[in-house]
């Protein structure tokens, strides 16, 4: 499933960096409970697949290639943000701390996306220079969230896993 819309798989990422940073933007705007829920379930969807689709391709494809601690960092970062997104996604805009945890996430994913797209140390950059074929990478990364895509129109995705931080619902 090629696509030239994407060169190749940090295109793709950074194509899904700028889609939730839109919706955020269309959240701090929005007026109505209703409205804000909309966008704010739009903006788990998509973290959850963009998590995945790392998770699952890009960051092992890199590991031993980059730097561990990068990788390392990006994995915790996103549990981080999972932990928001599925108390964001079991909760109501009416509920106490609603916009606060979109806001707090927002402030995540910006710190998380900074690092990845840092010129010459970022995440990307390091990936660059390895000899990983990224458009082969963006074509898995493509086909797999093809898939989830199908499984979010389909109903709600499942709650997102974190892989690095041990959390024990109280």
């Amino acid at each position: 499933m090629p696509s030239e819309t994407h060169k190749d798989a940090i295109a793709l990422l950074k194509a899904d960096h700028r889609k939730v940073e839109q919706l955020f933007e269309q959240f701090e705007k929005a007026s109505s409970d209703s409205r804000k829920e909309k966008i704010a379930h739009e903006i788990c969807t998509e973290l959850k697949i963009h998590t995945t689709i790392e998770e699952e391709i890009f960051y092992p494809a890199f590991r031993g290639k980059i730097e561990d601690d990068t990788l390392d960092e990006a994995y915790v970062e996103h549990d981080g943000a999972k932990m928001l997104v599925n108390d964001i996604e079991a909760g109501s805009a009416e509920d106490d701390f609603y916009d606060a945890k979109v806001k707090v996430l927002s402030e995540e994913i910006k710190h998380h996306v900074r690092e990845e797209e840092m010129p010459s140390e970022g995440m990307f950059a390091q990936c660059r220079k390895t000899d990983v074929d990224l458009v082969e990478l963006r074509d898995a990364m493509l086909a797999r969230k093809k898939e989830l895509l199908a499984e979010a129109k389909a109903g709600p995705l499942p709650a997102a896993k974190p892989r690095a931080v041990n959390f024990v619902p109280a």
